[in-house]
């Protein structure tokens, strides 16, 4: 990695990220994927090379946790590392992924969520967000009323930029989550603060002040 890392994107699979946070990414990101898997529709080699067109358009650079087992990932794996990363790079944002229905999310969330406790031996992060996904939108898994992603936060975007690097993920466009429902989630999240194209997320810490 060059350079400063100001933000962190915790993403589960290859493609939450962006997703979630395509549109903040950039060359001050640093995108820690958890795993990546052998499909029969898709080699494990064609999505780190996808990942890697997406960073070449977007910027940011990235770095691929060996030894999960996507569908099946433990807290206990991946906390330790959770907390190395963020140590070792000190961000001041960390983005990371809403518990959906997806186990795998579920578990980078809970992981996640432990390492950026206000521990005395951590890197203090002053700015936590979860970041969401259409799936989230099509699916919620808590099947509750009051339960659902509720964001607080919206940051503007370049949508035509964020669609160029979901698309570089060819073999991850899926008929519920194809560009156009990234794109309409981006209007509508949009319209909700007043900008032509927005992300958002929810915030679960903001430190104010120097």
């Amino acid at each position: 990695m060059h350079g400063e890392v100001e933000k962190l994107i915790i993403a589960p699979h290859i493609d939450d990220d962006i997703l979630g946070c395509g549109g903040i990414l950039d060359d001050k990101s640093f995108v820690l994927y958890c795993g990546v898997e052998d499909f029969h529709i898709v080699s494990r080699e064609e999505r780190i090379s996808e990942a890697n067109a997406a960073a070449e358009i977007l910027g940011h650079s990235y770095k691929l946790l060996e030894g999960n087992t996507v569908n099946s990932y433990e807290v206990t794996d991946l906390l330790d590392t959770f907390s190395v990363h963020i140590n070792n790079l000190k961000p001041s944002k960390v983005y990371i992924p809403y518990p959906s229905y997806n186990q795998d999310h579920r578990i980078v969330y809970e992981a996640a969520v432990t390492a950026l406790r206000p521990h005395d031996i951590n890197h203090f992060v002053k700015e936590v967000l979860v970041y969401e996904q259409p799936h989230v939108l099509f699916w919620d898994h808590t099947h509750t009323l009051g339960a659902q992603f509720k964001p607080n936060y919206f940051i503007s975007i370049d949508i035509e930029r964020k669609l160029a690097a979901y698309e570089a993920m060819k073999s991850q466009v899926r008929s519920f989550r194809r560009p156009e429902y990234v794109e309409s989630l981006a209007r509508l999240r949009g319209g909700q603060s007043r900008c032509e194209y927005a992300e958002a997320f929810y915030t679960l810490r903001i430190v104010g002040g120097s």
